[in-house]
């Protein structure tokens, strides 16, 4: 039967996108047929089976998961949405959340916004249009108004925010306790001899950021140091804005003898200027991390940062969004996880050890 069909395929126009129907006048059955066979359904025979899904890979034909999650109200798709993938952190939230998922059936969907709003405005609308089942985000820098999740809310789709979150969107939330993470660095420092400590933060808006710069500011007074205006400088904290904060604070009359940056790659910005500057890391200038990116552990000296257990945070958050199908609705209870803050001390601010 397969072998009288290669002249019927050769004079279908396989240019346009195949379709079940032309997939059924191959074969001359109904297009009803062609589906319950692709979909293996026991009603249709092996040989009918057979021959359609030959003449499918034949014809390209790739079925429209649009149409068929329109059909089902379930696409097994999860869309994911991080400021960027060329972080290790969330590369490795990414890759955990599709450990779990996959093995629960589902396929994800990873979006960037590369740190824009509007970019992110964009991601949403494209993953409602695909109609996945659920999103998993970390918002991105620009972002303050939260009218398209709460968009993503109204329409009933599980939404698991991570590392950057909202309160006021009252949704799961899972990531590390930033405002104690400034505490452990803080008194890090201050326990390495340092009395004049700045901090390169993110912006304020953003939830996480403004918990470490309060954090910041409070372990400052617990430990009676100076809070000077211009020690605190919040920034998009690329590794460009590294070296131009690092450069800003270097031209303070009187200058800090550690910085705390709020992210490993404006951190690493910092040190390139501290290194051309020929000022010794730490023992001029002492300066801590924040993410534990592989690099810092590959830089001369290394960098001491904080890590914030990303393999936890993307298996966390795969697992919630798990439990809104368990439940087959929007759970009443929502879970915020927090993780504690684990200090990972290397050469940029281990005085002590310098000093042994």
């Amino acid at each position: 039967m397969l072998k009288r069909l290669s002249k019927d395929i050769k004079n279908l126009n396989i240019k346009k996108k195949t379709t079940i129907k032309d997939i059924a006048n191959v074969l001359n059955i109904s297009a009803a047929a062609v589906s319950k066979a692709l979909n293996d359904d026991p009603r249709i025979s092996k040989k009918t089976k057979k021959a359609v899904k030959q003449v499918a890979k034949n014809l390209n034909y790739q079925p429209n998961h649009l149409a068929s999650a329109l059909r089902k109200g379930k696409s097994n798709l999860v869309g994911v949405i991080v400021p960027r993938t060329n972080s290790n952190f969330f590369s490795s939230v990414i890759q955990n959340i599709e450990q779990v998922l996959n093995k629960e059936g589902y396929n994800i969907i990873i979006t960037q916004s590369n740190e824009s709003f509007k970019k992110e405005c964009d991601n949403i609308d494209t993953l409602l249009f695909t109609q996945v089942d659920g999103i998993i985000a970390s918002m991105a820098n620009e972002t303050i108004k939260l009218d398209y999740y709460e968009k993503v809310k109204a329409k009933g789709i599980p939404l698991v925010l991570f590392d950057r979150g909202e309160n006021d969107l009252n949704v799961d939330y899972i990531g590390i306790n930033d405002y104690d993470s400034s505490h452990v660095i803080v008194e890090h420092l201050v326990n390495q001899g340092c009395k004049r400590i700045a901090h390169i933060g993110g912006y304020q808006h953003t939830r996480i950021f403004n918990n470490r710069i309060r954090g910041y500011i409070d372990a400052l007074k617990k430990y009676n140091l100076p809070l000077d205006d211009e020690l605190l400088i919040e920034s998009n904290l690329t590794t460009e804005d590294g070296r131009k904060k690092m450069t800003q604070l270097l031209e303070l009359k009187n200058k800090p003898d550690a910085v705390y940056v709020a992210s490993d790659y404006a951190a690493l910005g910092a040190l390139q200027i501290l290194n051309e500057k020929k000022i010794n890391v730490p023992r001029d200038i002492a300066l801590v991390g924040f993410g534990d990116e592989p690099f810092t552990s590959m830089v001369t000296p290394t960098i001491t940062s904080i890590n914030q257990h990303s393999a936890k945070i993307g298996k966390q958050a795969a697992l919630t969004f798990l439990s809104y199908t368990e439940k087959k609705s929007i759970k009443q209870k929502l879970n915020k996880i927090i993780l504690d803050a684990e200090l990972v001390i290397r050469e940029s601010s281990n005085l002590k050890k310098l000093k042994q």
